[in-house]
C-alpha cells in the first residue's frame, strides 16, 4: 500500500532524515485531502448550522448532516442514532452519565477488563463511587494479551452485571477482542455493553450492526481526522429514554421558565455550536479510508505487524507483550529492553526521527497487570511499510549501544 505521498507532514525532513512516523495509535497523521477539504469549508462554505435560511447556512446544514449519513455508512449504523461528541472519551461519558447514572444502581456490577484505556476505566469508577455500584475486571493472560470467555461467562452467571464495557482493540497490545461474542453473551445475561472502538475503526473494517454492542465509540484523529471530533453509536430505544448529558442550546425542542423539552435525536445529546468542519473533515477521512479499501487496510497492517514482530523477535533484549502472532492483534507493539527505561528508549529512538509513544499508555492497571511499568510502543499506519520497521530496529540497536 504506497499510500506515503498523501500525507503531507510525512514529507518532511528534520536534519536532512524522513519522519519515521510510529506512533498512529495515538493520533494517525491526515491525508491531504482532508486538510484540502476543511480549509475549503473555512474558505468558501462556513456558517452556523440547522438555524440560517441564507445560502452559506443551507450549504453548511448540508455539509455537516451528510457527514453524519456517510460517516455512520462507514460503520455500518443508523445517522440518527450516530451522535457527534468531541472524541471517544467524551462518548463514554455521555454513556455513563446520560444512561448510567439512571440504571445502575447499589449492588450493581460495572465489568471491565484489565486491557482498557483509562477513558474506559475512570468514567465508570465516578459512576460507581456515586451510585454504590461494584467494579470487577477481566484478567488479560500474561502468555499472549487475551481474555478467557469461560471468565466473561463466570462473571455473567451471577445476575449482577449490569453493564461490561470493553475495548475491541487494545491500544497496548493490540489484542483483538471477539467483541461480537463478547456482546452477545452480555446481553443474553441482561447486561448493556460499551465497546471503546478508537483503535478498531482506523484498523478493520467495522459492522456496529452486526457487532450488536448498545454503545460503540470511536475518534476521529485516530481515524485520519481532525481532532475534536468523536462518534457515539447508540441503541435508539435506549437513546430515546436518555437524559441529555449536556444542556443548552440546539439540544432543545421548547424552553420555558420552568422546563424544557428535549431535540429529537440525534440532536438531543449535540448542545451548542456542533463540530462543523471537523464533520466535513471526518467525512472525507472515512471516504478516503473507504478508497484504500478497510481490508486492504487490514491486510496491510498486519503484514507490516507480523514483519515488526520478526524483527524484534531477532533483536537482543527486546521483549514483546502481547499476542505473538499478527493475526490476533491490531497494529501495536510494545515493547520493553533490557536495561532501558521507556522514555530513553524514545529520546534516543527521536535521534533517528523514528517516533514512538513511551510510558503507560493511559493504561497503568494494565501496566500493573503485565507487571511492567510502562513500555515503547510503536504503532502503524497505512503509510507504514517494512522500510519504517527496518529504521526502527536500525534504531533500537543503536540505541542500546548506548547503554552497552
Amino acid at each position: 500500500m504506497d499510500v506515503r505521498s498523501d500525507f503531507p507532514l510525512l514529507q518532511r525532513e528534520i536534519d536532512g532524515k524522513p519522519i519515521v512516523y510510529l506512533d498512529s495509535a495515538a493520533t494517525a497523521q491526515k491525508p491531504e485531502p482532508v486538510i484540502a477539504v476543511m480549509d475549503d469549508f473555512y474558505r468558501r462554505h462556513y456558517a452556523s448550522i440547522h438555524r440560517g435560511v441564507y445560502t452559506l447556512g443551507v450549504e453548511a446544514t448540508e455539509a455537516f448532516e451528510g457527514a453524519r449519513t456517510r460517516i455512520a455508512a462507514f460503520t455500518g449504523a443508523d445517522p440518527i442514532t450516530t451522535i457527534f461528541t468531541a472524541n471517544a472519551t467524551a462518548a463514554i461519558n455521555l454513556v455513563a452519565y446520560a444512561w448510567g447514572r439512571e440504571h445502575v444502581g447499589r449492588g450493581d456490577v460495572v465489568l471491565l477488563t484489565e486491557l482498557e484505556h483509562h477513558s474506559n476505566i475512570v468514567p465508570w469508577q465516578l459512576l460507581a463511587e456515586e451510585v454504590g455500584a461494584e467494579i470487577r475486571y477481566l484478567h488479560v493472560s500474561p502468555d499472549d494479551g487475551t481474555l478467557s470467555l469461560d471468565e466473561l461467562d463466570r462473571e455473567l452467571a451471577g445476575g449482577r452485571v449490569r453493564l461490561a464495557a470493553f475495548a475491541h482493540v487494545s491500544n497496548v497490545l493490540g489484542t483483538i477482542n471477539p467483541v461480537a461474542e463478547m456482546v452477545a453473551r452480555a446481553r443474553a445475561a441482561g447486561a448493556v455493553t460499551v465497546v471503546d472502538g478508537a483503535q478498531a475503526v482506523p484498523q478493520l473494517p467495522v459492522d456496529v450492526g452486526a457487532i450488536g454492542a448498545d454503545f460503540y465509540a470511536w475518534t476521529g484523529h485516530k481515524a485520519f481526522g481532525p481532532t475534536g471530533i468523536g462518534v457515539l453509536h447508540g441503541r435508539r430505544e435506549l437513546l430515546e429514554v436518555m437524559r441529555p448529558f449536556i444542556a443548552g442550546g440546539h439540544m432543545i425542542k421548547q424552553v420555558g421558565f420552568d422546563r424544557s423539552t428535549w431535540n429529537d435525536l440525534p440532536w438531543k445529546f449535540e448542545a451548542g455550536t456542533s463540530q462543523i468542519a471537523e464533520a466535513v473533515g471526518l467525512r472525507t477521512a472515512v471516504e478516503y479510508l473507504d478508497e484504500l479499501g478497510m481490508e486492504a487496510v487490514r491486510e496491510h497492517e498486519r503484514a507490516v505487524t507480523g514483519y515488526a514482530l520478526r524483527r524484534l523477535a531477532e533483536t537482543d533484549g527486546v521483549a514483546v507483550p502481547g499476542p505473538p502472532d499478527a493475526d490476533r492483534r491490531g497494529g501495536v507493539i510494545s515493547f520493553a529492553i533490557d536495561g532501558m527505561h521507556p522514555h530513553d528508549i524514545a529520546e534516543l529512538l527521536d535521534r533517528d526521527n523514528v517516533c514512538v509513544r513511551a510510558g503507560h499508555h493511559c493504561a497503568q492497571p494494565l501496566m500493573r497487570a503485565l507487571g511492567m511499568p510502562a513500555t515503547a510502543r510503536a504503532s502503524f499506519g497505512p503509510y507504514n511499510d517494512e522500510a519504517d520497521v527496518d529504521a526502527l530496529i536500525e534504531a533500537i540497536v543503536r540505541a542500546r549501544s548506548v547503554f552497552a
